[in-house]
């Protein structure tokens, strides 16, 4: 899992996997999902990071299964 943030977009990607994007789709305001290949998750970007309640720390920690439930329910 990689870890990138934009400081000029504040805008912050985590990357599962290197595989192709293939379909993005917008599960909540700003938060995006990227898929690969048979619906993979590839990566999840999260916009307008730093004016969520949101905790690095805590996203770090959780896996792919637990992140998802957790970005929805951010604001």
């Amino acid at each position: 899992m990689d870890f990138s943030f934009d400081k000029v977009a504040n805008t912050l990607y985590i990357r599962f996997s290197l595989e192709d994007i293939l379909n993005s789709d917008e599960i909540a305001e700003g938060i995006i999902i990227d898929y690969g290949k048979e619906n993979n998750i590839m990566g999840i970007e999260i916009l307008n990071f730093t004016n969520r309640t949101l905790n690095l720390n805590d996203l770090i920690q959780m896996n792919v299964e637990e992140l998802i439930p957790r970005l929805t329910q951010c604001q």
